[in-house]
């Protein structure tokens, strides 16, 4: 379950508070909308969502790890984006040029940096629609590839840098087009579903 976090004596937190809050609780998943509105996922997810999560980070470390073109990021890892929100996706990739730029202050931080692509997984606990809304604010601030994947529906929505969205269902190949070049994966292939 995900809940707005209210600070009475504040109005928002500055990226550095933030920061700090989030080294401070180590065990909550935090991020910060565009409007500085703080939200804290207070439960940890289902196995079977949670296995799900661990087979796709394995399908990106594995080509990742093949073509040695950049970085994979687990939920934990956050970003500052541009809008002012600090988001956490499921998976993240950044490419080696913009992992070689960063600072080693910045790389055990969150940095101010879009990544690549990104990948939401939808759980019992999310709603679609502020899924979709989320992958909008991605693609709207810098990343070029982003999937979400819609458990519900058994299709994935695929989000692009020129606004475009395509939904295909789990049971076709997906690709990373010119972002994860020569990674694909048929969904059906690694994911239980119920």
């Amino acid at each position: 379950m995900v809940i707005p976090l209210n600070i009475p004596t504040r109005e928002q937190l500055t990226d550095e508070e933030l920061v700090v809050f989030c080294q401070a609780n180590p065990e909550l998943r935090v991020e910060r909308d565009e409007n500085g509105q703080i939200f804290i996922d207070m439960s940890p997810t289902h196995l079977l969502t949670s296995s799900n999560n661990s087979e796709l980070n394995a399908e990106f470390v594995i080509w990742n790890r093949r073509t040695k073109a950049g970085k994979v990021i687990d939920s934990n890892g956050g970003f500052f984006l541009a809008d002012r929100s600090m988001r956490a996706p499921d998976v993240a990739w950044i490419r080696s040029e913009k992992w070689q730029q960063l600072s080693s202050a910045e790389k055990k931080s969150f940095p101010y940096l879009a990544p690549d692509f990104v990948l939401e997984l939808e759980s019992d606990t999310n709603h679609l629609q502020e899924l979709k809304h989320k992958m909008e604010h991605w693609i709207k601030n810098g990343v070029r590839l982003a999937w979400l994947i819609a458990m519900s529906e058994q299709q994935t929505y695929v989000y692009r840098a020129d606004c475009t969205v395509t939904i295909i269902p789990f049971s076709e190949k997906l690709t990373g087009e010119d972002v994860l070049v020569d990674f694909e994966v048929v969904l059906t292939n690694i994911l239980e579903i119920e």
